[in-house]
């Protein structure tokens, strides 16, 4: 992998963040591109690969969080999910293959079920840079998502584990004891800071997961994940999964970049893909939305999720290099995955790009998919006799939220999206309620005419505009806060009905000298000095 390929990386990337794809998207292009040029991958390009998946299934590990996956909705859509796309799948190819249509001739039921096996799985990567760019991922929807990802992850590592079809050696009992070093590892994260000693210890400690397992003749991968669950948990787990964040994408990379490379695309490989981005990937969308709504979630939240599990995925691309590896398919449906993986990125980014307009457009109909029970359970949100609305009760919102209350004497209710985070902030005496910012309906339940003012602190500046956008639609014509970040932002939420709008970076440092001036005149007693005039 020399700086050519690099460069042709770059380039791919760049292109598709123009179009506001994720750059894997590139990747897999730029893979194509080199392959075409006669290139194939070697030693250092297969190390990058192993380590990219390597990262990945550390973080995933990190992140597993029992009691969100080990909910009902989450487990039984999942299993059921993956299980209803497996049996579809595989029995359509077997009885492609038996009508004589050569592609799906040959493979069997292992290598039909392989393949429908690596086409059940949706995107991790995707689904979590969706919805941490709209600011919902501890919303309701953005957790049970990730939750059934992190089901399929796991489900995934286990079938990396059959298939490799090597008997442990009996050293492999002596795995038994790893949990025993769970204190001496999170002693060593305590103590490894917060710059490049975290990074190295993230990267020692996934490089010892897949070797220790590796020497027992147990894939590697599940070595990495064991000792990602190890740490899981803790504290600073979210501080060490952001700082291997650009290492892990670097280095899959080179895993990308190998699929790519696996070979080009032929016309009925086009072909086939094109049926299965056409026929599957809506049908994977209205199933995860029906069994959603059976677990008795309302429609929007069932709607949201459905739509972030909307692509195909790159575990789906590393269980078909294992079921190549194994010899259960042949290398034709990598080249299928990633093709399929690429355009599902695309479609479903122009998707969740407008997730909450296409809610508000099809409400009345997928409304109709909502249970007798769900509708039973829903309880209006009540904002009380509040005054001032705060939206959003982040650091800002916060802050806001204490100068309304304390300076001005008003009474204030805050909403936040995070059900953990409404319970933390009531324990601390807060007055807040839990609420969508971006869901019409939750406006229509809490405006009522003693609250005079609404402030919007939310996380990016299209959930301002939404809610700015939802407030007027519906009638409210009290007065309109908002934060922005930069001038161009503060002009179009003014153009959009906001009274005023604060621009949080150009005011936070006149914020910083005043607090600053304040307290230093307390400590030495002299008064605050004025400005001159």
């Amino acid at each position: 992998m020399d700086s050519v390929w690099l460069l042709i990386a770059l380039i791919a990337g760049l292109l598709a963040q123009q179009f506001r794809l994720p750059p894997l998207v590139g990747f897999l292009l730029a893979g194509f591109v080199l392959n075409g040029f006669g290139e194939e991958g070697g030693d250092l390009l297969i190390l990058a690969a192993d380590y990219g998946v390597y990262l990945l299934l550390f973080t995933i590990g990190l992140k597993l969080r029992p009691e969100e996956i080990l909910e009902p909705v989450v487990g039984g859509s999942a299993l059921a999910h993956m299980l209803t796309v497996v049996v579809l799948c595989a029995g359509t190819f077997l009885l492609l293959g038996y009508a004589g249509l050569v592609f799906f001739a040959g493979d069997g039921w292992a290598g039909a079920a392989t393949a429908a096996f690596a086409l059940s799985f949706s995107s991790t990567v995707f689904a979590v840079k969706i919805f941490e760019e709209r600011g919902e991922i501890r919303a309701r929807h953005a957790v049970i998502a990730v939750g059934i990802l992190i089901i399929q992850d796991v489900i995934a590592v286990f079938f990396m584990l059959l298939a490799e079809r090597k008997v442990p050696s009996l050293w492999a009992l002596g795995l038994l004891a790893v949990p025993l070093l769970r204190p001496l590892l999170l002693q060593m994260l305590e103590r490894a800071g917060h710059g490049e000693v975290l990074v190295l210890f993230g990267l020692a400690v996934t490089a010892m997961g897949a070797e220790l397992f590796a020497a027992v003749g147990i894939k590697p991968g599940i070595g990495v994940l064991v000792f990602g669950l190890l740490l899981s948990g803790h504290a600073k787990t979210v501080e060490l999964s952001k700082a291997l964040l650009g290492f892990k994408d670097f280095f899959l990379l080179g895993f990308f970049l190998s699929i790519g490379l696996t070979g080009l695309p032929t016309g009925g490989d086009l072909l086939v893909a094109g049926g299965l981005l056409l026929i599957l990937l809506p049908l994977k969308m209205a199933l995860f939305f029906w069994l959603l709504t059976r677990f008795d979630l309302q429609a929007r939240t069932a709607f949201l999720a459905s739509l972030g599990l909307a692509s195909f995925s790159e575990f789906g691309l590393i269980v078909s290099r294992e079921g190549v590896a194994a010899g259960l398919i042949t290398p034709d449906w990598m080249v299928i995955l990633a093709i399929c993986t690429a355009v599902s990125f695309a479609l479903a980014s122009l998707l969740n790009m407008r997730a909450h307009l296409l809610f508000e457009t099809f409400e009345d109909w997928l409304l109709r998919f909502e249970t007798d029970r769900c509708a039973s359970q829903v309880t209006p949100a009540d904002p009380g006799d509040a005054q001032v609305l705060i939206a959003g009760m982040g650091r800002v919102g916060r802050g806001a939220y204490r100068a309304m209350r304390d300076n001005y004497a008003m009474k204030v209710v805050g909403v936040d999206v995070d059900p953990a985070k409404v319970l933390r902030l009531r324990d601390e005496f807060v007055n807040v309620i839990q609420g969508d910012a971006d869901d019409i309906e939750f406006w229509r339940q809490v405006l009522r005419p003693e609250i005079k003012l609404i402030m919007l602190a939310l996380p990016t500046h299209e959930d301002v505009l939404n809610a700015a956008h939802s407030l007027r639609q519906i009638g409210y014509t009290g007065k309109l806060g908002a934060v922005s970040r930069h001038d161009d932002e503060r002009l179009e939420l003014m153009r959009s009905g906001v009274d005023a709008a604060y621009n949080y970076y150009q005011e936070v440092g006149t914020g910083f000298a005043d607090h600053i001036q304040r307290e230093t005149a307390k400590s030495s007693g002299r008064p605050a000095v004025q400005e001159s005039g």
